[in-house]
């Protein structure tokens, strides 16, 4: 049996390294990084070479499966053909529609979606039929603020300008671990080395963060910041560079608006005023802006830990306006705009915030979804609208969005549910049906959406590694048949079975590099990829506001300076707060059930500074109960002085104890969820994005 050599690029997290996957027959033989990759240059990191575990996963469905239920006993799955499956599917949906209205069908999309690219061109053959405002995502639980505030500023969801991190001299990094999640809305692969080298060649990194993170520790400057303070440190910034006149827009004066305006608005935000409740000094804060404003090329990046708390899309909104305000937007070694081969901010709509609202809380849709902290009082509150059906894409919610145990005992109410998913977990477990789809390894790949974040142009194109498996279906096949089925139902056309690869071949030769020839086939005949070019300046032609202008006023996130500043008045009455972390082994609550990436030391425990420790008397090891208004959890406390006094750490993604999952190494490594404890009534107010940072919490000994 000869070896044969596949080309691939890693989709398990949003770095999308090249590999290089070494087979004999079925057996995967070795997985290195691709040298020639122009992106990851060789980078490799642990959750590339786990692929092998995931295809090869004795866990993983091959078949249809629907859940049989039996009085005074589990459970029981029995396996079904896929016509059975998807016919049940589409025959119980569109009952339900017909019956009690398209809103009756709620719909729940996962992370993983957006790592493979048959999801994402090929999802509308069947929500066209469910034009549902009960749609939901991971988006509302992560990244929601920064889409929101690049709609304000650029036009468009999906312009989100990048850190030029191999060119920049001052790197602001806030609530951001990118060594140990490779970058995250910034496609960065080989992140440790291109930090280094920033540092090498005499330039700064500043993180600010209430844990020394693994990228902390290489920073120049580390400062802890009290969880939920940050938009106060970044007012503050902004407010220094105004006030000591240190703005200089540069050439982006011509189309932007507004700077003056803000000025005069966050004139209380004073250094003084955000030193009081972030616990880093006035003069730290000035000096920081003052070497912002005096570097040659400077940038201010955040991430989970500024999006994912209560002022999210103020936080997002001020780093952007501090990059403007510098004159550091759209230049090299500042924030630039990718130019993907595949542009999605031509192909998919802008986005839009409001248009209507959740009907039981009253909050906000974002693109058509309304935010995740929801949706278990949407499918358990009784009236016009209730959630009657589920539909789930490549998601874990019980364990990934707030209040899990309020949504696991609200899914058990459903009259049906169906999960495109490989796995039997915390949340498909309530399914009725099950649809997997192929392995990752068995189906081509091109990266639809990181592209669109990446550091440098770049373009790939891999075929599989192992052939389609008889009897199976691609997700995309699944998307297709199933929207077909349902269409009749609903005396509704049928829509044409095109594969993936051949939009994707559209989209190469109508993108921004046709005039180079750029196809599909161009892309077959270099495995390893591309090289398109480093990113470079496009304002105002890449914006997608009217006029090709910038309004940094925005009044949404100007109105909503007043919640910010009325809600400081005082100091913070609560002990501690809770914080979320990553690690470069993990993403999210679907890489628990292989080996490679769960062995060793046990990851989930609750850091804890040892004076907080002390004075809960509790030892290294021993166990506590964490709670909050919610719930509460009982974890063992790990000490560390790299974490923040008044700040306890717990890592997301565990708590893999509920009956029934079939996922045999996550549940021997279950830990516990910290959406057991995070509040679904805890989120920020302007984008609907739910707050699992800075949740008020106490300790004490188990």
């Amino acid at each position: 049996m000869s070896r044969k050599t596949h080309h691939r690029a890693c989709h398990l997290c949003e770095a999308i390294c090249g590999l290089v996957i070494e087979t004999e027959g079925t057996q995967i033989i070795s997985i290195k990084g691709d040298k020639a990759d122009p992106l990851s240059r060789g980078h490799i990191c642990p959750k590339a070479v786990a692929l092998q575990d995931l295809h090869t996963d004795p866990d993983r469905l091959r078949t249809p499966v629907k859940r049989v239920r039996a009085d005074g006993a589990a459970d029981q799955w029995q396996e079904i053909s896929w016509d059975e499956a998807l016919d049940t599917t589409a025959r119980r949906l569109a009952q339900i529609i017909t019956e009690h209205g398209v809103n009756a069908v709620g719909i729940y999309m996962g992370n993983p979606s957006v790592h493979n690219y048959g999801m994402m061109t090929h999802q509308g053959n069947l929500f066209q039929h469910i034009r549902s405002n009960n749609r939901f995502s991971a988006t509302s639980v992560d990244q929601l603020p920064h889409h929101l505030t690049s709609l304000w500023l650029y036009g468009h969801k999906l312009l989100i300008p990048v850190p030029d991190v191999d060119s920049t001299d001052y790197l602001l990094m806030l609530g951001a671990n990118p060594l140990a999640s490779n970058g995250s809305i910034w496609t960065v692969p080989d992140v440790k080395k291109r930090l280094q080298a920033l540092t090498d060649r005499d330039g700064t990194l500043v993180v600010v963060d209430p844990r020394r993170t693994e990228t902390a520790h290489i920073a120049s400057e580390h400062l802890f910041i009290r969880p939920g303070t940050d938009a106060l440190f970044l007012l503050a910034l902004l407010q220094t560079l105004f006030s000591e006149k240190l703005t200089d827009p540069g050439r982006l004066a011509t189309f932007t608006s507004g700077l003056d305006a803000v000025a005069t608005a966050i004139e209380a935000f004073t250094p003084e005023f955000a030193a009081a409740h972030t616990g880093i000094e006035a003069d730290t804060i000035r000096r920081i802006a003052r070497a912002f404003a005096a570097a040659d090329s400077a940038v201010c990046y955040g991430r989970m830990g500024v999006s994912t708390q209560a002022y999210g899309a103020l936080c997002q909104w001020v780093i952007q306006l501090i990059n403007i305000a510098t004159g550091n937007l759209d230049r090299p070694g500042g924030s630039l705009f990718a130019s993907p081969a595949v542009d999605t901010v031509q192909t998919s709509s802008p986005g839009g915030h409001g248009r209507h609202l959740s009907r039981v809380r009253g909050l906000p849709e974002f693109d058509r979804e309304l935010p995740a902290a929801c949706l278990a009082e949407e499918i358990s509150t009784p009236g016009a609208g209730q959630i009657r059906a589920l539909f789930t894409g490549a998601g874990n919610p019980v364990l990934s969005t707030p209040n899990g145990r309020q949504l696991d005992s609200a899914l058990e109410s459903l009259d049906f549910m169906v999960s495109l998913d490989p796995y039997i977990n915390e949340t498909t477990r309530h399914a009725d049906i099950i649809l997997p789809p192929t392995s990752a390894l068995e189906h081509d790949h091109y990266d639809v959406s990181f592209h669109v974040f990446a550091v440098r142009n770049t373009a790939r194109y891999n075929q599989p590694v192992f052939d389609k498996p008889e009897g199976s279906l691609h997700d995309w096949e699944i998307f297709n048949q199933l929207g077909n089925r349902l269409a009749a139902l609903l005396g509704k056309p049928a829509q044409p079975a095109t594969p993936p690869h051949e939009i994707i071949d559209l989209g190469l030769q109508m993108g921004a590099y046709s005039g180079q020839g750029l196809s599909l086939e161009t892309l077959r005949q270099h495995p390893s990829g591309l090289d398109l070019g480093p990113l470079r300046s496009q304002l105002p032609q890449r914006l997608a506001t009217p006029q090709q202008t910038i309004r940094c006023d925005t009044p949404e996130a100007m109105a909503d300076l007043q919640r910010l500043f009325d809600a400081f008045q005082q100091p913070d009455a609560h002990a501690l707060r809770l914080i979320g972390r990553r690690h470069v082994r993990s993403n999210n609550s679907w890489m628990h059930n292989y080996h490679r990436l769960v062995k060793g030391r046990d990851r989930c425990t609750l850091l804890m500074h040892p004076d907080d420790m002390a004075a809960q008397r509790l030892s290294a090891g021993a166990r506590a109960t964490l709670s909050s208004r919610v719930g509460s959890v009982e974890v063992a406390v790990e000490a560390s002085s790299d974490i923040m006094p008044g700040v306890v750490s717990l890592p997301h993604g565990f708590g893999h104890v509920r009956p029934g999952v079939r996922m045999q190494t996550a549940v021997r490594h279950a830990g516990v969820s910290c959406n057991d404890i995070t509040d679904e009534q805890y989120l920020d107010v302007l984008s609907g994005n739910a707050a699992v940072n800075g949740v008020p919490v106490t300790v004490r000994p188990a």
